[in-house]
């Protein structure tokens, strides 16, 4: 079976690259001929919040990647359907995240499925995106109307699809860990090499920073007396998406610069272990959400984590055992930290992540795909009788 995939991948950086790049060296090690096609042009420089997109580590190796697809361009997206029209792989694999692409991965998905051979599955981070704009709904309807078939990361995005396309197949498959940063190393190694103090805990808030993912909360939360009483610190490692002077203000409204560490910088692939051996509990204190990829390395490293109950972040974690799941609340938030603290749950929830993991293995997202696909065949030879 031929498999190409369209979305980011070396040379650019971050969560969606990594997890393109390790689902594609599963299907290759189940036997696919998998190739990924990503952007000459993924955002331009004035819609992109970060310092760079672009990755300055190795390229992956045993997987075959071309830049191919420019996201402002409607002659390349046409030149692009047409040269994967004539290729005829068996799937065209989709990711989609973000509205702005709709136009540009929905012109090459009809383009692509004109041959009558190739079906195009997506696999959806977000149906409806986090900070939401005039028109999300219409440029989203419109890249869901050029696919056969989807696969949902999280059940509140599986219903948002299935509420925009109730006649494809869409399976759930949960995001799968991310295994792909390495071992965990000991912990008094990792706060060595980030030049941490020994003698405190680390809570950890991990990934880009935007409005939505909350750390004023959690820095409010921090704030509680209730904690500052305890040998603790918030480490924030991550790289701004927006204005930082807002939390840094918070900081000092609080008087929390001695207690609160900013790494506010992006995290290379080689660094992220060293985060999250790091940590005692990661904190995500989102105001939406449909899924992460944090919690995913959070039960890599088998790491606790505090979640609120927003979207389907809360289908990752289960209450009590492997973590929390709060209000998005400042006081929530302060009694759970409060809580895995004074009662020591650190083992104890630890162990729960150890058993937790077992289901998020990168062949059940295969399976899914796979199932999709033979869904669609079915859907496919029905509709021709």
């Amino acid at each position: 079976m031929k498999i190409t995939f369209l979305g980011p991948a070396y040379p650019y950086r971050g969560g969606l690259a990594a997890f393109n790049e390790r689902l594609a060296r599963q299907l290759a090690s189940e036997g696919k001929d998998v190739d990924i096609r990503t952007f000459t042009l993924q955002y331009p420089k004035l819609l992109f919040p970060g310092k760079t997109q672009f990755s300055d580590g190795q390229a992956p190796e045993n997987i075959r990647i071309v830049r191919e697809l420019n996201s402002i361009n409607p002659v390349n997206w046409i030149r692009t359907g047409l040269k994967l029209k004539k290729e005829r792989a068996d799937i065209l694999i989709i990711r989609y995240w973000l509205p702005f692409l709709a136009p540009c991965l929905g012109c090459v998905a009809r383009i692509v499925k004109s041959n009558k051979y190739t079906l195009v599955i997506s696999i959806i981070d977000n149906a409806i995106p986090h900070e939401r704009r005039v028109g999300d709904r219409i440029l989203t309807k419109f890249f869901m109307n050029s696919i056969d078939g989807a696969v949902a990361l999280s059940e509140f995005v599986q219903k948002d699809v299935e509420a925009l396309r109730r006649d494809i197949p869409v399976c759930l498959s949960p995001h799968p860990l991310f295994d792909n940063y390495g071992r965990k190393v000991p912990r008094a190694e990792a706060l060595a090499a980030l030049n941490l103090d020994q003698d405190y805990s680390y809570l950890l808030f991990f990934g880009f920073i935007r409005a939505y993912k909350g750390l004023d909360l959690l820095i409010e939360a921090f704030s509680s007396e209730r904690l500052r009483n305890k040998k603790l610190k918030l480490l924030v490692a991550g790289e701004f998406y927006e204005n930082p002077a807002a939390y840094k203000n918070l900081v000092r409204k609080y008087n929390l610069e001695n207690d609160i560490i900013f790494h506010d910088h992006f995290i290379s692939d080689s660094e992220v272990k060293l985060y999250f051996s790091a940590a005692d509990l990661v904190v995500q204190p989102y105001k939406s959400a449909t899924q992460s990829g944090v919690t995913q390395i959070a039960f890599q490293f088998e790491k606790p984590v505090l979640v609120t109950n927003t979207g389907g972040l809360k289908d990752y974690v289960s209450h009590n055992k492997c973590g929390y799941v709060v209000n998005p609340e400042p006081s929530f938030i302060t009694d759970a930290i409060a809580d895995y603290f004074e009662n020591d749950r650190k083992n104890v929830f630890s162990a729960f992540v150890r058993l937790e993991k077992e289901k998020y293995s990168w062949h059940k997202m295969t399976e899914a795909i796979t199932e999709v696909f033979y869904k669609c065949l079915l859907q496919q030879l029905i509709s021709s009788l």
